[in-house]
């Protein structure tokens, strides 16, 4: 009996041990979101006196670098032969910066990581780590911070880099342009900018959106804010900043041949009455027009009245007349396309738009038939815009309606005398209800003109550029949608916003944008009170619904 309960009893050990050593799916543990902390610095954090060719920082755990060129802000800066940081790939619990060339005598030098070291295996960020040395007996403590906006966009973008000039007897406004600055830091992923370990003294200042990252600034295609003053600290610590788009250098590039009586004259930057001239010997009967392309910065020249095999050009260039000949290369020749630019529903308050790809001189609206969803026709007039690109067909649109739209032949002819076959285009408006409306009332105390905008995905839909009686502002029969508005203070009255230049010390024109995102629905009316003092995100918001909209005059 003894012996049956010892066996009985080592199955049931056996039994459970089996069962205990089931294989089962590892269930894991919290995911880690700590980032690396730094344990140990060599040299030590703040040291003096630096003069050693390395920097070790020593992790609790394997880090990675990433993106490490563009997260790693020096100041005063250094040029990327003039150090190395490893590892370059893989991880380790070590971040080593080796200094390639001497550093300057008597200076305080930050290295801030920004996000560029990260932990191997869930990538948490050691986020802003900041490294400080001293090549002398001190470490500077002073500071300057700050705010960092786009002077017309409402978001403003990441990564701006902050720059401070010491101003002493060579310092001069083109400095920017040509050398680099003391002291740097970044924005990174915010747009709050800090300096620090700066010494007493004057500085100028810049914000710059440096898209090369060269710390120069380039007007062509850096943005750039500055203070019209110089900084001086201690007593200066807290200035804001706006970062704009100067207007670019006007400057002519190479003319060339496009295809038969066809030239385009490209340029650089912005142009407005820069003068050009075709020298060539022409016949009497020669004509040409000019026209913008909407794409590239081209004027299009159109000529007709003779065969050529090239024409001469004058330019002004660097003050300087120049003669550019375009050479004519198998040409082909051009047949008039004409296509639909008003897609989707026909506004209520819009013109039916036409496009060509060759200039339309003239029109003739007895050739053009408009009827309903009845087949009535209704009386229409073609214009051509002033850019010889488009063509309006203007007639009385009514909601909730169906129209054809037919061009026949003669209706619209090109510069050379083409015409078109019968064409047909299809446009259709939607009921009032689907429309909503837009009641704003603006309070903004200002010596100035000014300008409202209501924008949707950032294109403006509606303007006003002058101040209207009781500053109040009506947008009808609008979509549903979100929209945004902004004021633009017109100091110049020339009604539009004009941008800065740094070396004229010109600040660009103020733009203010209503703190909320207006939300729109059909058959709405939204009430609206845009107080720029006031100016924050606790406002309550108004909206009446409508019965049925009444519908414009037309």
């Amino acid at each position: 009996m003894k012996r049956v309960f010892t066996f009985l009893l080592s199955g049931f050990i056996l039994l459970s041990t089996i069962q205990c050593a089931k294989r089962a799916s590892p269930t894991g543990g919290p995911k880690d979101s700590i980032p690396p902390v730094l344990i140990n610095a060599s040299p030590k954090m703040n040291t003096t006196f630096f003069d050693k060719e390395e920097i070790t920082l020593t992790f609790d755990e394997y880090v990675t670098l990433k993106d490490v060129s563009k997260q790693l802000i020096i100041s005063p800066p250094l040029n990327s032969d003039q150090y190395k940081v490893y590892p370059t790939t893989g991880a380790a619990r070590k971040v080593s910066i080796k200094l390639m060339d001497s550093l300057m005598k008597n200076t305080t030098y930050t290295f801030n990581f920004g996000e560029g070291i990260v932990d191997f295996n869930e990538s948490n960020p050691s986020s802003y780590l900041t490294y400080t040395l001293s090549t002398g007996a001190t470490i500077d403590s002073l500071y300057v911070k700050g705010r960092i906006t786009d002077a017309f966009e409402k978001e403003t973008n990441s990564f701006i880099s902050l720059q401070l000039y010491p101003v002493d007897s060579v310092y001069k406004d083109s400095t920017i342009y040509t050398q680099k600055p003391l002291y740097v830091t970044s924005t990174l992923d915010t747009t709050i900018y800090r300096f620090q370990n700066l010494r007493a003294g004057k500085y100028a200042l810049i914000a710059l959106e440096d898209a090369a990252g060269n710390y120069y600034f380039d007007q062509n295609i850096d943005k750039i804010g500055y203070v019209n003053r110089l900084i001086e600290l201690p007593q200066d610590s807290i200035i804001d900043l706006r970062i704009f788009k100067e207007r670019s250098d006007f400057a002519w590039d190479s003319p060339y041949f496009i295809n038969e009586h066809h030239i385009a004259l490209a340029y650089y930057g912005e142009r407005e009455e820069e003068p050009f001239k075709m020298v060539s010997d022409v016949p009497e009967g020669f004509e040409a027009i000019v026209s913008k392309s909407r794409n590239t910065d081209t004027l299009n020249y159109w000529f007709k009245g003779a065969e050529l095999d090239s024409l001469k050009f004058e330019f002004e260039i660097e003050d300087t007349l120049r003669t550019k000949t375009v050479l004519f290369k198998n040409p082909i020749k051009d047949s008039l396309v004409i296509n639909k630019i008003t897609y989707g529903s026909l506004k209520l308050q819009g013109k039916f738009e036409l496009g060509s790809n060759l200039p339309i001189t003239s029109v003739n609206s007895d050739q053009v038939i408009v009827t309903d969803l009845d087949t009535l026709q209704i009386p229409a007039t073609l214009k051509i815009e002033e850019n010889y690109d488009r063509i309006t067909v203007d007639f009385n649109v009514s909601p909730n309606d169906r129209y054809e739209i037919k061009l026949l032949p003669n209706a619209l002819q090109d510069f050379w005398g083409q015409t078109h076959d019968t064409l047909v285009f299809k446009t259709s408006t939607k009921k009032i209800e689907d429309y909503g409306n837009i009641f704003l009332r603006v309070q903004h105390e200002t010596s100035h003109p000014y300008i409202i905008e209501l924008l949707n995905n950032k294109k403006v839909v509606r303007r006003y550029d002058s101040i209207t009686p009781g500053n109040n502002y009506t947008f009808e029969l609008l979509d549903a949608g979100k929209y945004t508005v902004r004021l633009i203070e017109d100091a110049n009255g020339n009604k539009k916003w004009d941008t800065g230049n740094y070396l004229q010390k010109i600040q660009p024109e103020q733009v203010i944008y209503y703190w909320k995102e207006i939300d729109l629905r059909a058959n709405w009316d939204m009430n609206e009170t845009f107080n720029t003092i006031q100016n924050y995100p606790d406002l309550p918001e108004s909206a009446t619904a409508s019965g049925v909209l009444v519908a414009p005059n037309n």
